[in-house]
């Protein structure tokens, strides 16, 4: 075990490898999640999972044997078995190469973008990177040709690429593996069944190619862990004494073999819909502004500019995940989407996009976003839990908004004097409440002190980019007078309230105020969790603001964890998402 001593220095084993290196996607999930960042290909039947259950429980207490996947695969190709070498994905294969040909001074040629996980698997193994821009669509053969040099030891090539979804021709690959005779080229064909040309078999007579193939994404079986190599027999022969004996776990290879048993009739529907998929998205991105590159793999990659990470934030925020290269110097600005191939997901996808990045209507809450209630609304709800002979605090009340469920103040004060041991009716604290914030026998009331946030020309502005509405917890004739006092009424197409709908975190006020606007797809501008989840619920995109006076940090922070795409400094902000 490794400890730390005295002067800070740790002692134990050490390692040149640095813990800070690994492969570290955040999972993130949930339920209704639709995830489109990690590029898993077909559903499989259940059928497959049925069969397996019905399977010799010999299949678990004996070391697995690969013969029967080996030989099937090698008949496919109409190689020897020899030349066939069944992985753990295909990025063991990758892994065994780069340990195997890859030494300390010698070189891995790589794309750039491409495959992450060659950066690591050369890093293991000690060699250098040398990376070649592929910032088009041709794949550039004579940059990588001029590269070349006597340190060569591994040539990468990934078509269709990952992230990009560019390809390189037979005509590329024979020509760098004629100018690197000494080097190992590696065609990673991860990707392939989804493109226009498949090399495999046209490679196969080229000694220093090797082919890599996997299961894991237009097969469907990404959580086998099932993959393979073809090539040159000696070329084989040195990758399995590269790797351990036993790679893959033996369910995973009987999986394997029901999924190829099954036949390509399940595997062309599946890419043929990928492929209209992919055609329909470019399309789309491109309407929306964006530059995405021609792809021939399950995905898209787009270049977003500083949209970006807005754009990521806020298809999370509608429950959809892509994938994004914070880290990755190059394509810091672009996203991948993989395909779905299926109707209802891809629908879903391409509206949240929509929604996102072309919406048709701003949603306002009021109290807190529009409104400043701090010295009227909260302060009534104090007052009133006075008359109880209760003290609440400002940062109480604070706390039962971030809490949730709080978008009625009569009876978040209720719930307040509750849980100081005090039991008052909702009737009763409701007038009181009201007393003290409408006003009585001819007083005026705490209502008197509330103030518009926003100067009218801001909200002037956005009203003539898109319909506004409020969706709010007050009362009609208390939302009306404030927004009528204030001068704004008339730049609010709808406005929805307490006698509406059901409270937020209820989506169901918020789709009303799209149906009075006649909008199908809104941003939403809150100060509460509730009013993140309501719209989010009501896929709408949830955008948060603290409200003037309450604790900044905890209050983004809970509207972050609730799901806000983002968390605007000031309701400004909106203008420049906008353009």
């Amino acid at each position: 075990m490794t400890t730390a001593t005295r002067t800070g220095e740790r002692s134990g084993p050490r390692s040149w490898i640095n813990p800070a290196s690994a492969y570290d996607q955040p999972v993130r999930s949930g339920a209704g999640m639709l995830r489109l960042d990690r590029n898993e290909g077909l559903l499989p039947s259940p059928a497959v999972l049925a069969e397996l259950a019905q399977a010799d429980p010999e299949v678990l207490r004996r070391y697995p044997d690969v013969a029967e996947l080996t030989g099937r695969l090698a008949a496919h190709w109409s190689v020897a078995p020899e030349r066939v070498i069944v992985t753990a994905g295909a990025d063991e294969a990758i892994d065994r190469a780069c340990r195997a040909f890859l030494t300390p001074g010698r070189t891995l040629l790589l794309p750039d973008p491409s495959f992450e996980m060659l950066d690591r698997y050369a890093a293991l193994a000690g060699g250098e990177l040398v990376r070649v821009p592929w910032p088009s669509d041709a794949f550039p053969t004579g940059a990588f040709s001029e590269r070349i040099d006597a340190r060569t030891a591994v040539v990468a090539i990934v078509s269709p690429n990952n992230p990009t979804g560019g390809v390189a021709t037979l005509a590329d690959v024979r020509r760098l593996a004629a100018a690197a005779p000494g080097a190992l080229v590696l065609l990673d064909h991860a990707y392939v069944e989804y493109a226009n040309y498949d090399l495999t078999a046209a490679v196969l007579d080229i000694p220093n190619v090797l082919v890599l193939r996997t299961l894991s994404k237009a097969w469907g079986l990404a959580g086998c862990r099932v993959g393979y190599a073809v090539g040159n027999a000696d070329v084989v022969a040195v990758l399995r004494a590269a790797g351990g004996p036993y790679p893959v776990a033996a369910p995973s290879l009987a999986l394997a073999m029901r999924q190829l048993e099954r036949g390509a009739g399940p595997l062309a529907a599946h890419v043929a819909r990928v492929r209209e998929e992919r055609a329909a998205l470019t399309r789309q991105l491109a309407s929306l502004g964006l530059s995405p590159r021609a792809s021939q793999a399950n995905f898209v990659f787009v270049e977003c500019g500083r949209r970006a990470r807005f754009c990521a934030a806020g298809l999370a925020a509608l429950r959809v995940l892509v994938r994004e290269f914070p880290d990755r110097p190059g394509i810091v600005t672009a996203l991948r989407i993989t395909l779905p191939g299926e109707p209802t997901a891809f629908e879903r996808l391409t509206s949240a996009l929509d929604t996102v990045l072309a919406p048709e209507a701003l949603v306002f809450d009021l109290d807190g976003v529009l409104a400043d209630v701090r010295e009227s609304q909260r302060a009534a709800m104090i007052a009133t839990a006075e008359t109880y002979g209760v003290n609440v605090t400002m940062e109480d009340i604070e706390d039962a908004l971030r809490a949730g469920d709080a978008a009625n103040d009569w009876i978040v004060t209720q719930r307040l004097i509750a849980a100081r041991g005090v039991q008052a009716e909702l009737a009763s604290v409701t007038t009181r409440f009201q007393a003290l914030y409408l006003g009585a026998a001819g007083s005026p009331g705490l209502r008197e002190r509330e103030r518009l946030i926003v100067p009218r020309a801001l909200l002037e502005r956005l009203a003539k980019r898109l319909p506004l509405a409020v969706v709010t917890g007050r009362p009609r004739e208390e939302a009306r007078w404030f927004l009528e006092r204030e001068g704004v009424a008339d730049l609010f197409r709808a406005v929805v309230c307490m006698e509406d709908a059901a409270r937020k975190p209820d989506p169901a006020p918020v789709r009303l105020a799209l149906t009075r606007l006649r909008a199908r797809r809104a941003w939403m501008v809150g100060n509460a969790p509730d009013d993140i989840r309501a719209a989010a619920g009501a896929d709408v995109l949830p955008l948060g603001v603290v409200a003037p006076g309450d604790d900044l940090a905890a209050t983004a922070a809970a509207l972050a964890d609730a799901g806000a795409a983002r968390v605007l400094d000031q309701l400004a902000d909106l203008e420049e998402l906008l353009s």
